[in-house]
C-alpha cells in the first residue's frame, strides 16, 4: 500500500448533473476521483430546480467511495477546496434550513425581473460586471419577492450552491469573490457587496455571507462533518470558486491573456484579465477570478455538451460516444458535409451570449426525409461550435485578444469535436490531460493555497493534443455559419 508523507487536498466540484471529488497531491498528480449524480426537477417549462439535500447526499456518496478505494490517500487529506455551478439561489432560514428548492442557473422564470433591473438600474451594470439576465441570481430574488413572498420573508441568508456544502462542512456562511460576482450582488471593482442591487431586490446586507478570496482558509470541519467524512476535524476548507474560474485554476490559467473554452453541460469562452472589464456588452460577463487581483471575461452558452446528451437520447443511441463514432465515420472533417446536412440552434434552455434571451428555443433546419442520425449528430456538434463562435466574438469585442486557447470539460474528450471547434473558431486549440476534472483539480489547488502551499495554483496541465484549424474547411464552415446566424430572428419570433 502507498503511504503519503505530504498532505493531499480534496477538490469537491458540485456540477449540475452531479458531484465529482478529486484527490490531488501538491505536485499536481490526481490520485483518484469519484462522482455521484444529482437529480434536477422541472416543475414548469423553463424552470429548473434542485434540492440542496441531494447535493449533500451526492457529496457523501462520492467521498465514501473515494475513501473506500483510496484509503491511504484519503487519510492524508489536509485541505478541501470547493467548486460549483454558478447563479443558483440557495435560501436559508435562521436555522440554516433550506426554505425551498434551489432555482438554478438555467431557469428562465425571472426574465421580466431581469428586464426590469436592466431598464430601471442601468448604472448597476458597470459595478456588477454584467447585464441582468434571468439565469443570474439577483433577478431570481426579485421574482421570489413578487411570487413567493412567504418564502422571501423567511430568508436569513443567501448562498451559492457550493457554499451550501461549505456550510454543512464547517458551519460557516461564506462565499468567494467569483461566486459572489455571479449573483450580480457584488461590486466587481471593489470586490465587496454592492448595496444598491441588494436594496433593489428588497434584501438587506445582513442576509449575505462573509466574502473571501478563493485561496483563503474559511474554517475547519465541524466535529459532526469530520465524523461523517472520516477526516480529521483540523482539515481546512478553502474559499474555493465558481466552476469556470475553478477550471481556470485547474489548468493553470492565472495570467492575463490566458484563455480557454469549457465544454461541459453548458459551455463558455473565458479569458483572464488583470482588471475589470471596461465595456460590458453583448451578453459578456466581467466577473472576479478565484485568485486575488484577477478577473475574467466570459461569454456563456447554456447548452454545450448537454445538447449532445439530448440528441443521443432523442435518437435512442446507446451512448453519446456511439453517436460520436457514427458521426466521425460517416462525416469525416477532411471534406465538406453535404449541403443537405441540417443546421442546429443549440438554444434548448434559451441563450446567454450574445442574445441574452432565456425564452428562445432551439431546433433543426434543413431536415429532409433522408436525414439520418449521423447528420443530426454532426449538426448538434457544429451548432454548439457556432454558438461558441458567437460567444468568442463578443468576448473579443469586450477587449480580450484570443489567439489560441485550451479546450476543457467533458466535451474535450472527443477529438472529432475538438478539431471541428478549431475549424469553426479559427483558433489553435489544446486539449489537456485530465481537463475533464479541471474544476475539481482547481478546487483542490485552492485547498492547497489555503494551507499556504501556493505552487500548485500556477501549475498547468500537460497538453494531450493540439488542433490546428484546417484552412481548406474555412470557406465551407464560414458559409454555414452565416446561415446559422440568420436563424436566430426566426427562432425568436416563434417564442414571442
Amino acid at each position: 500500500m502507498r503511504s503519503f508523507a505530504s498532505p493531499l487536498s480534496l477538490g469537491i466540484d458540485l456540477g449540475t448533473s452531479g458531484v465529482k471529488a478529486v484527490l490531488l497531491t501538491s505536485s499536481g498528480a490526481v490520485i483518484g476521483t469519484m462522482s455521484a449524480a444529482v437529480p434536477t426537477s422541472h416543475p414548469h417549462p423553463g424552470w429548473a430546480e434542485q434540492d440542496p439535500e441531494d447535493w449533500w447526499i451526492a457529496c457523501m456518496t462520492a467521498l465514501r467511495e473515494l475513501r473506500r478505494q483510496y484509503p491511504e490517500a484519503y487519510e492524508a487529506v489536509r485541505s478541501i477546496g470547493l467548486s460549483g455551478q454558478m447563479h443558483g439561489a440557495v435560501l436559508l432560514d435562521r436555522h440554516n434550513r433550506s426554505i425551498r428548492p434551489v432555482i438554478l442557473w438555467n431557469d428562465a422564470r425571472s426574465t421580466a425581473e431581469a428586464a426590469f433591473l436592466a431598464e430601471n438600474h442601468p448604472s448597476f451594470i458597470e459595478a456588477t460586471g454584467s447585464l441582468p439576465m434571468a439565469g443570474l441570481t439577483a433577478p431570481k430574488l426579485l421574482w421570489l419577492h413578487g411570487h413567493e413572498i412567504e418564502s422571501f420573508r423567511k430568508i436569513d441568508c443567501l448562498l451559492s450552491p457550493k457554499d451550501y456544502l461549505r456550510l454543512r462542512l464547517t458551519g460557516e456562511r461564506v462565499t468567494d469573490m467569483s461566486d459572489a460576482a455571479g449573483t450580480l450582488f457584488l461590486d466587481v471593482h471593489r470586490r465587496s457587496w454592492f448595496e444598491p442591487m441588494i436594496a433593489a431586490t428588497h434584501l438587506e446586507p445582513r442576509q449575505f455571507p462573509r466574502l473571501c478570496e478563493g485561496t483563503a482558509a474559511t474554517g475547519t470541519l465541524t466535529r459532526s462533518a469530520a465524523g461523517e467524512l472520516g477526516l480529521d476535524s483540523k482539515v481546512v476548507v478553502a474559499g474555493g470558486s465558481a466552476d469556470n474560474p475553478a477550471s481556470a485554476v485547474g489548468i493553470g490559467a492565472s495570467h492575463p491573456g490566458d484563455s480557454f473554452v469549457t465544454l461541459g453541460t453548458s459551455a463558455a469562452v473565458v479569458s483572464i484579465t488583470d482588471r475589470p472589464l471596461a465595456r460590458i456588452a453583448g451578453g459578456v460577463h466581467g466577473f472576479c477570478h478565484a485568485l486575488p487581483e484577477r478577473w475574467y471575461a466570459m461569454g456563456a452558452i447554456l447548452c454545450g455538451a448537454n445538447s449532445l446528451r439530448w440528441v443521443s437520447k432523442l435518437l435512442s443511441m446507446p451512448s453519446e460516444q456511439a453517436l460520436l463514432d457514427r458521426v466521425a465515420a460517416e462525416l469525416p472533417l477532411e471534406r465538406p458535409v453535404p449541403p443537405t446536412t441540417p443546421l442546429f440552434l443549440p438554444y434548448l434552455s434559451g441563450e446567454r451570449t450574445p442574445h441574452n434571451d432565456p425564452n428562445v428555443r432551439g431546433g433543426f433546419m434543413n431536415v429532409g426525409i433522408e436525414t439520418a442520425a449521423p447528420s443530426f449528430g454532426y449538426a448538434v456538434l457544429e451548432g454548439v461550435a457556432f454558438a461558441l463562435r458567437d460567444a468568442m466574438g463578443s468576448v473579443e469585442e469586450s477587449g480580450s485578444d484570443i489567439r489560441h486557447c485550451s479546450l476543457v470539460g467533458g466535451g474535450a474528450k472527443s477529438d472529432y469535436w475538438g478539431q471541428l471547434l478549431a475549424n469553426v473558431l479559427g483558433r489553435e486549440l489544446h486539449t489537456l490531460e485530465g481537463s475533464e476534472l479541471g474544476a475539481g483539480i482547481g478546487a483542490a489547488k485552492l485547498g492547497f493555497a489555503a494551507l499556504g502551499i501556493d505552487e500548485p495554483v500556477n501549475m498547468s496541465l500537460p497538453v494531450r493534443k493540439t488542433f490546428e484549424p484546417q484552412a481548406d474547411r474555412r470557406e465551407d464552415l464560414d458559409d454555414r455559419y452565416r446561415k446559422f446566424r440568420t436563424l436566430y430572428p426566426a427562432a425568436r419570433s416563434l417564442c414571442t
